[in-house]
């Protein structure tokens, strides 16, 4: 694991802010090279990620991608509108004009934030979703111009198809073989128009996005029992895409809450640094979060959202910042009990790498659960058909159905994540981590983790396709293993590497696709050095599957 950097949690010093002038004209002036494969287009699970002054984020990607995603509707016959939403990332803006060319020139009709302002993935799967409904033709489709939680440098566009949810690699694969092609051929097969004449044209469509979302939300937690209540409640937007949105939910709504930091500012000077002293919007870092944590006897339950409003991290007075998979758990065993009109059927999701505590919690609801590879688009189909109730990641991204059982959204929802945690004080009486520790009491404790290790092409390459039988483990940490899995039981997708259980604990390996490292997620449910134990037997067993 990396050491963590001494200026973690402390606020950004000024020479390590983002030269926003800089990446701007990097992102105009710079041509990637489409024979370097750091600089072509490349859809991960959240769509293509980068930065200017990398060549992996400039006008060129967003002109080809946009050109391509042209190119996938028509193949498709998809004319309806897409909805198209930014962040507060530096690289955002530039990358809405060279998209608002493409778009116009290829006569596809976008709906573009009627304010000029910034807008969270929920509420672009949210519009989506709503034109959709009831119709066969004519589907409308989206795009989100967010690198997430990346740090101030970086851009990011992702491509949400009919369904709201992210798309799936059929179809990013799709976009990303067009569009590395026109990149390769010089973009000459690119439409498009100035920018003027875009914004004018009858392609181009003011959208209000805030209102129908706000007024929805209503539908998918109880916020009549938390303005009842009078839960005082803290949000932090973090600078992101939902800064804009707080004041109409508050006001609407009636709640008792404060919007503690209310600054846009592309350099995001007002964060406190992350583990390795970048600066990073994750609000299920201690690190990044360490303002809020320091206000958390202010309100009865705080929380942030990241860049994009996707991810949540909730803070309470008796428990600060909540792990992600705790909250997860939290989340799953109060609304299952307290959603009377979801389908008995309802199951829960989660992905292979979240904490086993929600295993445990599907046991006691008596619910079924379906464990997938990581990557929200696994959760999609599920809370369109309302046979999902719950889909969640372990990295604080998740969304959950209406109260009445039906779709909510198919792409993950921070903001309702936040709302949750007053409405679980407001009926309950007891914040998040006191139920969180109720439940623990009942279920056992989780000691759970995820380090990184160091890891060469080759070892990443073997990792991605180590089968049960090469890794060979009978026992783990003192205890037999019960199973070894290279494909999810939940839909037997495989997940890219090795998991390996027993009664008390677990671990899973994935390779990163961006660093030389792999991953080792693991958890115990006996001791935090029983974990540690884990840990280091699944180390030496891996490192015996690569042959060392």
């Amino acid at each position: 694991m990396a050491e963590v950097d001494p200026a973690a949690g402390k606020p950004v010093a000024p020479s390590a802010l983002a030269n926003v002038p800089r990446l701007v004209t990097a992102y105009f002036a710079n041509r990637p090279d489409p024979a370097d494969p750091a600089q072509r287009v490349a859809f991960g699970t959240s769509g293509h990620r980068g930065t200017s002054l990398k060549n992996s984020f400039n006008e060129g990607h967003i002109l080809a991608t946009t050109q391509a995603i042209c190119d996938y509707r028509r193949e498709k016959g998809l004319t309806g509108p897409l909805f198209i939403g930014i962040d507060t990332h530096a690289l955002a803006e530039p990358a809405l004009v060279s998209a608002v060319e493409v778009f116009a020139a290829n006569g596809v009709d976008i709906m573009v934030d009627r304010a000029g302002g910034y807008t969270p993935t929920p509420a672009v799967s949210h519009a989506i979703l709503s034109y959709n409904k009831g119709r066969t033709s004519g589907l409308a489709d989206g795009v989100v111009i967010t690198p997430s939680h990346n740090p101030p440098e970086d851009g990011g566009y992702k491509y949400n198809p009919p369904h709201g949810g992210p798309a799936d690699t059929d179809v990013t694969g799709v976009v990303e073989k067009r569009a590395n092609a026109l990149l390769a051929d010089g973009l000459k097969g690119v439409a498009r128009m100035d920018y003027a004449k875009a914004r004018k044209s009858s392609s181009v469509h003011a959208f209000d996005f805030v209102t129908p979302y706000v007024a929805d939300l209503g539908n998918v937690v109880d916020l009549e029992l938390v303005r009842s209540a009078g839960v005082n409640i803290g949000i932090d937007p973090l600078g992101g895409a939902a800064v804009h949105y707080w004041h109409p939910i508050i006001e609407r709504y009636g709640l008792t809450a404060t919007v503690v930091n209310e600054a846009i500012d592309p350099t995001f000077r007002f964060m406190t640094v992350d583990w390795d002293g970048k600066i990073r919007m994750d609000c299920s870092s201690p690190y990044a979060m360490a303002s809020l944590i320091r206000m958390k006897d202010r309100f009865d339950v705080a929380f942030a959202n990241d860049t994009d409003a996707d991810r949540h991290g909730i803070v309470t007075p008796t428990g600060g910042l909540m792990n992600p998979n705790h909250y997860l758990a939290t989340a799953i065993a109060y609304l299952f009990a307290n959603r009377p009109h979801w389908g008995g059927d309802a199951a829960i999701g989660k992905t292979v790498v979240s904490s086993s505590v929600i295993d445990r919690v599907a046991k006691k609801l008596g619910r079924k659960l379906v464990e997938t590879p990581v990557g929200f688009k696994w959760f999609v189909d599920g809370l369109v058909t309302g046979s999902f109730g719950f889909g969640g990641e372990e990295s604080a991204g998740a969304s959950f159905l209406k109260r009445d059982g039906t779709v909510w959204t198919t792409d993950k929802d921070g903001i309702i994540l936040g709302l949750l945690g007053a409405e679980i004080l407001a009926k309950t009486g007891r914040d998040p981590s006191q139920l969180f520790a109720d439940l623990t009491a009942e279920l056992g404790v989780p000691h759970y983790e995820r380090i990184d290790v160091a890891a060469t092409a080759a070892q990443k390459s073997v990792l991605k396709s180590v089968t049960p039988e090469q890794l060979g483990l009978k026992d783990l940490a003192g205890d037999p293993v019960r199973a070894t899995l290279s494909k999810a039981p939940g839909n037997g997708q495989p997940f890219g590497g090795i998991k390996v259980e027993t009664d008390f604990g677990w671990f899973a390996a994935r390779p990163s696709g961006t660093e030389d490292v792999y991953k080792i997620y693991a958890e115990s449910f006996r001791s935090t050095d029983h974990l540690h134990r884990i840990q280091q037997e699944a180390q030496a067993g891996l490192t015996k599957a690569f042959g060392a």
